[in-house]
């Protein structure tokens, strides 16, 4: 995946987003570590991987595509904020369940909210990549609808979202 685009790609929407929003200059962590875990709770929700006591399906595979690359956005955001990247690297499948996966990241966001360093950073991106690769999807996947999710993101910002 070619991840100094997608850098490249964020840090123009958070600009724009900061400017439009007039929150330019201002330290935006805390809102962007808690709009990750948001992000991911509605992730899970969509996938329903928890949800043993109901008999209802997962959303459609498109629908949990589009949930998670809004956890890309907010996961490449606080690396651009910290200052650290990512670079591709071979991730193994990881022998765990869905839910147990969604555990791990919510567990590595919280190390890396109190220890943002960069290898904290670099766990939540992988462990970010084996939950997408549970779900179904490969760094293709991934990264179209990343693009695809970006222009939507300009466009509501202009539709005063």
């Amino acid at each position: 995946m070619d991840w100094s685009n997608l850098f490249s790609m964020q840090k123009q929407l958070d600009k724009y987003i900061e400017t439009k929003q007039d929150v330019t200059g201002k330290d935006l962590f805390e809102e962007k570590y808690l709009a990750l875990l948001v992000e991911l709770g509605e992730l899970a929700n969509e996938t329903r991987c928890f949800k043993f006591w109901s008999t209802k399906p997962k959303s459609d595979q498109d629908v949990i595509l589009a949930e998670y690359v809004d956890g890309i956005h907010f996961i490449l955001s606080l690396g651009l904020d910290k200052g650290f990247n990512y670079q591709t690297k071979t991730l193994h499948t990881p022998k765990c369940t869905e839910t147990e996966q969604f555990n791990l990241v919510f567990e590595m966001c919280v190390a890396f909210k109190n220890e943002p360093t960069q290898t904290n950073y670099e766990k939540i991106v992988e462990r970010y990549l084996q939950l997408g690769n549970l779900l179904g999807f490969d760094e293709n996947d991934i990264y179209r609808a990343y693009v695809k999710k970006n222009e939507i993101n300009y466009e509501r910002q202009d539709g005063g979202y």
